[in-house]
Formats: structure tokens, sequence, C-alpha cells
């Protein structure tokens, strides 16, 4: 799947979250890249920022938190367009609940992880 098909499958897949989850969700953007940098396909997405629980002051001027999905990563591992949106959408739930301050211990938990 080219990139410019992998990043509509995600915004589909973002618009589909519930709105409680995304609301909330202050100076935030999502980004697709092709792999992380360290060129592996073992990372699916990454939340780069600081998790709301571990914010102190957050205000004007502060650069965007990203939420990172990887495209050849999800490739690499689903087979199918179910697998892969079903992935997409696991995904972005993992990284948006790092936002909020959920390690992965507790998603691993709630069978997010």
């Amino acid at each position: 799947m080219d990139a410019s098909s992998f990043e509509r499958l995600v915004v589909a897949e973002l618009d589909l979250l519930p709105d409680d989850m995304v609301d909330g969700l202050d100076n935030v953007v999502f980004v697709v890249e092709d792999r992380p940098e360290d060129g592996s396909l073992d990372l699916l997405g990454l939340y780069d920022g600081w998790a709301l629980t571990e914010r102190e002051r957050y205000g004007v001027g502060e650069l965007p938190d990203r939420i990172i999905v990887y495209r050849e990563s999800h490739l690499d591992v689903c087979e199918t367009l179910e697998e892969l949106r079903d992935e997409v959408h696991a995904t972005l739930v993992h990284e948006i609940a790092h936002f909020y301050g959920i390690d992965d211990a507790r998603l691993h938990e709630l069978g997010w992880a």
C-alpha cells in the first residue's frame, strides 16, 4: 500500500475512535512515517511527548506532541486489509493511551499491548 493510501486509512481509523477518547487530545499531531529512525520494523507506533499525568505546566509556544504510525511496520505484520485496519486502530488506541498517562503494563492488562 502506498503512503497516501495508508495515510487515508489512518485518518479513517482515527475518525472511528470514540469522541471522548480524542476530544481531550490537546496539542497533539498524528504523523505517518515509513519506519522508525533505527530502520527496524519492530515498532508500530510511538507517542512522542509528555503524558498528561507528567505535565506540570503546558502552555503557549509548546511544540505539539506527536503520535507516529509506522507504515512499513504495519504492512510487514498484516496480510489483509482487515488486519491492517484492526492493527492501525489498536496502534492509535495504544498511543493515545500513552498521552493520557497509561503505561504499557496497564495497556497489556487491558488487552491493548
